[in-house]
């Protein structure tokens, strides 16, 4: 866990692109100062030129009934220009806020994108999106939720004390007596706030990770009717947040009631002295009024400078949290100065290839081959053997624990990421579509690919057909991960994807395994027309899949070792 200080410099750099317009929320959010300080003035009037006698401010005496009208008038201008500014800088904190929230959940999103398979594997898909959902907001909190109410509390501040020593020195000095006190309470509770911070939004991003889980597999929940057992371990998980939410609750209302017997004693003080001083003739009612309500005013920023800096630890944990993500680094990194490769010819070869996800569980071990341009490789083995691994390894998802893999005598950690996979096409055992059109599921390989030559994809991939059956043919929503559409009809739209991609290397990790025998049938046909010309790694547990294969790779599941390899 880094201190919190660790978070401004890297903050700033997200605030840097804004610093003139932070500037001017700021200068907006300020103008609230003179604005406090003119609030008081009609009632010393009302009570000193009105009901007294002493001459009106800055003019003679006038009748009562335009000194009533004058103060009336003072009275709604005031609070008419306090409304307009409290607009004006809302609107403009929110702006800024937003647009800074929007900057550092982008900037994680993106990075979460790149970093590896293994680093998703380790902490789960939800802490990520809280990370970038909700964390990414603590930008606003500490900027605009934070810091600009304490400096414009701490100019009040001053602001108040000064108006108030011009009219008592003796109010004014006690009132300030309070500071050093809040300042040690605010101290001793800072840390306690921050710790329990962290604590509550790792349970946070616990019970929304059972939420993302379950909705995502909610087949799964009602196929085995466990929706009674998730709902409890998700009522479990949330019942520990909420008692770290009630800690905190507890923590913050201690250190509220401090706070506010602190400045309940120091007010209690200064009245009593002010109306000594009144006794004495040292003040008139209406400076005491004055003075009492400036303290009223001082005593506010005072508690919102305290309140806001013990409020900053939530922001502040939430800064270190996101920036912790972007402290991630990818466990497949790109060299500087990576090779471009256009297209290539699809020759691999696999030196001493060893890997596994853990040091002392290998699960591939010294894999040698030579794989020619254009050959069918078949993978065949049981589950757990490192048959996916490998393809895997091919896309450099991940990268050998030993030895190397070469395409074109070139080790895969020598190309540039983006080229390297822009050589490859994907046909998964469980299609993966967006919830968008069909037309933009099958374009997904080549963003910007003309109708036209979507609808070849189509054709070539045995889709085109019930494609056109659809009430909007290709601009049919499929739903959430193409759940509005068959098992074969989602993988068809998988292949007519690859085709479109047209790339060299094809990868096919069991594409027939989840599918009738029938729609095998017209699915292998698709792609036995895709493989033609590229070099194909094809997964199946199946032989007869792999029938057509210039190569089988039989992989072992106790030893990870390449068992045999026929021609």
């Amino acid at each position: 866990m880094k201190s919190v200080q660790h978070a401004w410099p890297r903050l700033w750099t997200f605030v840097r692109p804004y610093r003139l317009k932070a500037a001017m929320t700021f200068l907006l959010a300020l103008t609230a100062i003179p604005l406090a300080l003119l609030a008081p003035l009609p009632l010393k009037i009302a009570v000193d030129s009105v009901i007294g006698n002493h001459p009106m401010p800055w003019a003679g005496r006038f009748s009562l009934p335009v000194s009533l009208a004058f103060v009336a008038a003072l009275l709604i201008a005031i609070t008419l220009l306090m409304y307009v500014q409290g607009l004006l800088a809302w609107l403009a904190q929110t702006w800024l806020g937003e647009k800074l929230s929007l900057d550092l959940r982008a900037a994680l999103f993106q990075h979460a994108q790149r970093l590896s398979l293994a680093y998703h594997d380790r902490a789960g898909a939800t802490d990520s999106v809280y990370r970038i959902q909700y964390d990414a907001q603590s930008l606003q909190f500490v900027l605009i939720n934070g810091l600009i109410p304490l400096g414009v509390s701490a100019l009040t501040l001053v602001g108040m004390v000064i108006v108030t020593a011009r009219i008592d020195r003796q109010l004014a000095a006690v009132a300030m007596a309070v500071c050093p006190v809040l300042y040690w309470i605010t101290r001793r509770f800072n840390r306690r706030l921050r710790d329990r911070w962290y604590e509550v939004k790792d349970l946070d991003s616990s019970a929304m990770s059972v939420v993302q889980e379950v909705l995502s597999s909610v087949r799964v929940v009602k196929a085995f009717g466990r929706e009674d057992h998730e709902q409890a371990r998700f009522v479990s998980r949330s019942k520990k947040r909420l008692m770290g939410q009630v800690d905190l609750a507890r923590i913050q209302g201690s250190f509220d009631l401090a706070v506010g017997v602190t400045i309940a004693a120091g007010t209690a003080i200064a009245l009593v002295i002010g109306v000594l001083h009144a006794k004495a003739g040292m003040l008139t009612t209406g400076e005491l009024l004055v003075v009492m309500a400036y303290l009223a005013q001082i005593y506010e920023p005072l508690k919102t400078m305290s309140k806001k800096s013990a409020d900053l630890q939530s922001g502040l944990v939430s800064a270190n949290r996101a920036l912790a993500l972007l402290d991630e680094l990818p466990e497949v990194p790109e060299r500087p100065n990576a090779r471009h490769l256009i297209r290539s010819r699809g020759h691999f070869r696999l030196d001493h290839l060893s890997f596994g996800y853990e040091p002392n569980r290998p699960i591939l071990r010294e894999l040698n081959l030579d794989i020619p341009p254009g050959t069918r490789v078949g993978i065949q083995g049981p589950t757990g053997a490192g048959k996916t691994t490998l393809i895997s390894l091919l896309t450099r998802f991940y990268d050998p624990t030993s030895g190397a893999i070469l395409l074109d005598d070139v080790d895969l950690r020598h190309y540039r990421l983006r080229d390297l996979r822009d050589q490859f096409a994907i046909v998964m055992q469980e299609p993966i579509l967006f919830s968008t059109t069909i037309a933009e599921n099958i374009a997904y390989s080549r963003p910007g690919a003309h109708h036209d030559e979507i609808v070849s994809a189509a054709r070539a991939a045995n889709a085109h057909d019930f494609i056109m059956s659809l009430p909007d043919a290709y601009e049919t929503e499929v739903g959430e991960r193409g759940m509005r559409l068959s098992g074969g009809e989602r993988q068809r739209i998988s292949i007519a994807r690859a085709f479109l991609k047209n790339a060299p290397i094809l990868l096919l990790d069991e594409p027939t395994s989840s599918v009738d025998s029938h729609t095998e049938a017209g699915i292998m046909e698709a792609m036995e027309r895709l493989m033609r010309g590229r070099t194909v790694f094809m997964i199946a547990h199946r032989l007869g899949t792999l029938r057509g294969c210039d190569m089988r790779l039989e992989l072992a599941e106790s030893t990870a070792r390449v068992l045999s390899a026929a021609s």
